[in-house]
């Protein structure tokens, strides 16, 4: 039997979404991108939101389109970001606008929710990451401020999940995205109900959680009718895009890979059978989130490229329109290993003038400051390189695992310096691409639920055929041992 079909992934980025149209034959996966449209938070008053009905009504016209283009689609598909999630209320109504996840009404509440259920705990329940916009955290910031939303909520739904909501009327939370929000226990299979408890946030909102792959339903007949187009089944893919990205790495399954999906943040681990939660992997703050066929990516979250992105935004606001090519430039041109910075020093978090926080940071810790946007830029890559090579440390520690090669995927695998930086710090193989890896991930577990492919594994290779990939050779490693050194004194 040909092996070819049509799928549509909608892609929610943090800066911006799309729809890809993907096509599948025996030997080939194409994508095709139908539609995009900018994404970001929206200032209101003292808070940051997300606009989620421009979004909506941006994925209906992208759907439209690939659909009309395809002729026949086999599914749906969305993947956002993880950790943000709406309410509904009685009458499934939303209430109010999703919160961005670096709004600042968070600021401080790791502390209180750990003066209420330790730190140690919740970690030995969760095995997830501490970061202060986890869900859980979210809902504890909304629960101390006596919100009159969390009050009313009947329902909690992950932004990939209120959206898939909208296109079939089905109410869940799907697998990898539900990790996300550190309400989640691995080892019970099922929400962590008596941590949610003790931080005396609701356990009625939680809905059903659902695998990677299922199949929620067909579009809803008002949006049928409003596209003008059939009864196409909506799939739950890894709707968190690093699962989505992780799924189309194109490894081979005999190799000792890690995966690093790169884009505004930078996502650093091992796929692995089950959850790592250990003395190591609570000393390293690593999480645990779902993958496909029932996996977890053990993983490191890491500013990642954030640090860029809000230099040239501020750069631009100061009249300097950088493109990141041109600032990718002025980086190779820079003289090296100037200062290290922490990328995930909490002064980085929230948006705004990133080259003067960058500045303070090094007069902070007694480094000279970087001058210029060249210099400034390869201050931020190196110590993003240097980051990942403390990450696999840590990880050859926890998993007993050392990698032989790192896969990049995503925005950042077309950094080219960025690339061979990362394969000088760390020593290893670095094999960069896809660049649409959430996009070809999304519809690669969109065509294993529907028997078009046979597994995740047929999948990538399949992927690995489909797509170029860029390979980078360390080279003179010894020249990053004593930044490195620095680097470490400084992040702990």
């Amino acid at each position: 039997m040909s092996k070819s079909a049509n799928f549509a992934a909608v892609d929610l980025g943090a800066e911006s979404g799309r729809v890809v149209l993907g096509s599948i034959s025996d030997d080939r996966f194409d994508l095709a991108e139908m539609h995009r449209f900018p994404n970001g938070a929206v200032r209101t008053m003292d808070e940051l939101h997300w606009d989620v009905l421009r979004l909506w009504s941006e994925m209906k016209q992208g759907v439209a389109v690939a659909a009309r283009k395809a002729g026949e689609l086999k599914g749906i598909g969305i993947d956002t970001w993880g950790v943000d999630f709406g309410l509904l209320g009685r009458g499934d109504v939303l209430l109010g606008n999703p919160f961005h996840y670096r709004d600042a009404r968070t600021n401080g509440i790791l502390e209180k929710a750990w003066s209420i259920v330790p730190r140690e705990q919740i970690f030995d329940r969760t095995g997830i990451q501490f970061m202060q916009f986890n869900s859980i955290f979210q809902l504890l910031a909304m629960r101390l401020g006596e919100s009159v939303l969390l009050d009313n909520a009947e329902t909690f739904l992950m932004m990939p999940d209120l959206f898939n909501y909208w296109f079939t009327g089905r109410k869940c939370c799907e697998f990898s995205n539900a990790t996300t929000t550190q309400a989640y226990d691995p080892r019970q299979g099922a929400w962590a109900l008596p941590l949610i408890e003790r931080l005396g946030i609701p356990t009625r909102i939680f809905p059903q959680i659902v695998p990677s792959g299922t199949e929620l339903g067909p579009l809803r007949k008002d949006i049928q009718e409003e596209l003008g187009i059939g009864a196409i089944p909506v799939i739950a893919p890894a709707t968190h895009d690093t699962g989505a990205a992780v799924a189309a790495v194109p490894a081979a399954r005999d190799r000792n890979w890690a995966f690093l999906s790169s884009g505004t943040w930078s996502l650093m681990g091992m796929e692995v059978p089950e959850p790592i939660i250990s003395p190591e992997s609570f000393r390293y703050n690593f999480t645990n989130e779902g993958g496909v066929n029932g996996t977890y990516r053990f993983l490191k979250n890491i500013m990642g490229l954030w640090l860029v992105q809000e230099c040239r935004r501020t750069w631009q606001r100061a009249g300097k329109d950088y493109s990141y090519p041109e600032l990718t430039r002025m980086a190779a041109e820079a003289r090296p290993f100037t200062a290290v910075v922490d990328p995930d020093d909490p002064s980085f978090l929230a948006p705004g003038d990133m080259p003067s926080r960058i500045a303070d940071y090094c007069r902070k810790t007694g480094q000279p400051v970087p001058e210029g946007p060249g210099q400034i830029v390869r201050v931020c890559l190196e110590s993003l390189a240097m980051t990942y090579r403390q990450t696999l440390d840590r990880i050859a520690a926890c998993t007993g695992r050392k990698a032989e090669v790192i896969h990049i995927v995503g925005g950042g695998s077309q950094n080219t310096h960025l690339c061979q930086w990362a394969a000088d710090a760390t020593g290893c193989t670095v094999v960069a691409g896809p660049v649409e890896a959430t996009a070809a991930g999304n519809i690669a577990v969109q065509a294993v639920a529907t028997g078009i492919l046979g597994d995740i594994w047929e999948a990538r290779e399949l992927i690995r055929r489909s797509f170029e990939v860029q390979v980078y050779e360390p080279r003179d490693r010894a020249a990053w041992e004593q930044p490195f050194a620095r680097f470490e004194q400084l992040r702990g």
